[in-house]
């Protein structure tokens, strides 16, 4: 679809999310009444920058169901997240929404190759969480072979892996990374598995990681976005050419912005991803913060997709550490990280206030663990490791390397910063 007719038809649909959440979402009403939006005076585009954004702390306010969108009745399931960090925010679907949940992850899935010929075995954990049943019922809708295999159990995973011929993986690309460890551990080479392309997400993964997961198994590794606030997975993903995550822009409408400002930027600037539902009934969602750093590319893609694209989240305006004056993102540390020798993928970041000051302590395990009985080569490899990553964050902060395979590996989203700032000593 050109660029033109597809922006005919967001608006026509931004017209509709506004005019259905002012009729049926109160939270929505009060806002947009305050701001004096109704869907007549969206005449452009751009004057979705008259709509206010839409937060975190907004959601939370509307525990457990206050930003629904049709009566209980007509909600069919429910998602939350975690709640790590208080009340968890809840989300609700009626059919329609999950009929058109399952067409954006299909279409993403379709994108990098998969058909009903493939064997797909799913590893994210089965529950409150959107990932698995998103990508379930998505793949499914393409005519794949599913096994809903959910998280745990790896060396179980790693058998069914090869016993049933797997041909894709879901999971995150942390997991990935250590199921291909266990693997070699159980003796089980990449010769033995069909696997040949990883489908991942829920957590973000640089080009530098990605290739450490791609060397694990062997295969070729491709990302998808998304987030319960919005749907789940399925709101953008690679093509088969990995030059951009597809946002499915006719269900969803894309800015973004200045994270401290909140000033709209233009396409190719980074900032802030703030998303708008366009069909969305159960739980619309107008400008709504991802605090994901990003940038678009309105470009066609030379795969012939003419949607925007995302580049891949660089980190997150929360995840952000200010040390001593100084913005460092986990990305930054872990591509500088990955790319060195003797030096693992998995790797902590601790931090800690001395006295009046923020210290960052950086915890990496080694690949040789006789590095560790040699003092001279040790010390070496660590003012190394000190020396690269000071060049790239601009900041002195302590390196910790440690053995092989001592930091905790997760199932779920990698957990990288221990922040003690506000612990008692």
């Amino acid at each position: 679809m050109p660029r033109s007719r597809l922006e005919e038809l967001q608006l026509e649909r931004l017209k509709w999310s506004v005019d259905f959440c002012i009729r049926n979402v109160p939270f929505y009403t009060k806002r947009l009444g305050e701001a004096g939006v109704t869907a007549e005076k969206i005449k452009s585009l751009s004057d979705i920058q008259y709509i206010p954004y839409t937060t975190k702390d907004d959601i939370r306010d509307q525990y457990p169901f206050g930003l629904f969108g049709r009566p209980r009745k007509e909600i069919v399931r429910v998602h939350a997240s975690s709640g790590t960090t208080g009340k968890p925010t809840v989300v609700g679907y009626t059919r329609g929404d999950l009929d058109l949940w399952s067409d954006c992850v299909a279409r993403l899935c379709a994108a990098v190759g998969v058909t009903d010929e493939d064997m797909i075995l799913i590893a994210f954990g089965y529950g409150l969480f959107t990932g698995a049943l998103g990508l379930h019922y998505g793949l499914e809708k393409l005519g794949a072979a599913i096994v809903p295999a959910s998280s745990g159990n790896t060396k179980k995973q790693i058998m069914l892996l090869k016993d049933f011929g797997v041909t894709r993986l879901v999971s995150t690309p942390s997991y990935a990374l250590y199921m291909s460890e266990v693997a070699r551990e159980m003796g089980v080479s990449n010769d033995e598995l069909a696997l040949r392309i990883g489908l991942f997400g829920s957590e973000g993964c640089t080009e530098e990681m990605r290739l450490q997961v791609e060397k694990g198994f062997d295969l070729f590794a491709t990302d998808n976005y998304g987030m319960s606030e919005l749907m789940g997975p399925g709101v953008s993903g690679e093509c088969h050419l990995r030059q951009g995550l597809h946002i499915n822009e006719d269900h969803f409408l894309a800015e973004i912005i200045d994270p401290t400002t909140g000033e709209v930027r233009e396409p190719g600037a980074s900032g802030e991803l703030v998303m708008t539902t366009l069909t969305r009934e159960g739980f619309p969602m107008l400008r709504y913060r991802t605090k994901d750093i990003t940038r678009l590319n309105l470009e066609p893609c030379a795969c012939g997709r003419t949607f925007a694209r995302m580049d891949k989240t660089t980190g997150r305006t929360d995840d952000m550490l200010k040390i001593r004056g100084v913005n460092v993102f986990p990305s930054q540390i872990e591509s500088e990280l990955v790319s060195m020798e003797n030096i693992g993928p998995h790797y902590q970041l601790v931090v800690r206030r001395e006295g009046f000051m923020d210290t960052l302590e950086v915890q990496v395990e080694l690949t040789d663990a006789s590095l560790l009985e040699d003092y001279g080569a040790l010390e070496r490899q660590q003012r190394s490791v000190k020396a690269n990553l000071n060049t790239v964050l601009g900041i002195d902060c302590k390196v910790s390397l440690i053995e092989p395979k001592s930091l905790e590996r997760f199932q779920g989203k990698a957990k990288r910063i221990i922040d003690l700032r506000n612990q008692k000593s």
